[in-house]
């Protein structure tokens, strides 16, 4: 199936929402510290999650650590700032999909670095600042499992 990865996520709702997201669509996450928020936090509880959906969670300590320990998916990133839109790309089981913290976005160094394959936008109005985290990483998740013809499902 796919990857999930949060690069430094600050906001535990959200993050509890993917968790969720990824468990009912048979994702894998990956979360990169540093991360705003303790995976203990009664705010990720808050999401009325069930145990066995922490099992689809891995952590780690740095962006690097993640790569040397990652599969052979793609990388797509994205970002307010991609030129792509995420529709135009043809997605394949075990590929990754990026995303950076709430207030910040993803890092210019982490965009323009040769581990990202591709970054992708998602359409929004011209006066609109960005989409919430959850909602974003869940149009771009369902999108790649629509493409798979909902694999697995």
């Amino acid at each position: 199936m796919f990857n999930i990865v949060l690069f430094e996520p600050e906001i535990p709702p959200n993050t509890g929402n993917i968790i969720r997201l990824a468990s009912n669509s048979g994702c894998q996450l990956h979360l990169i510290e540093p991360l705003g928020f303790s995976l203990d936090e009664k705010s990720l509880r808050r999401a009325g999650l069930d145990y066995h959906q922490y099992s689809s969670l891995q952590t780690y300590k740095t962006w690097q650590d993640f790569l040397t320990k990652k599969g052979d998916g793609k990388i797509f990133a994205f970002s307010t700032k991609g030129l792509i839109k995420y529709t135009d790309i043809s997605y394949n089981s075990g590929d990754y999909l990026l995303f950076g913290p709430e207030t910040r976005g993803l890092p210019e160094e982490l965009r323009t670095g040769q581990s990202i394959d591709e970054v992708l936008t998602i359409p929004m109005q011209s006066n609109s600042r960005s989409l919430n985290l959850s909602n974003s990483a869940a149009i771009a998740v369902y999108e790649a499992w629509r493409q798979v013809n909902f694999q697995g499902s």
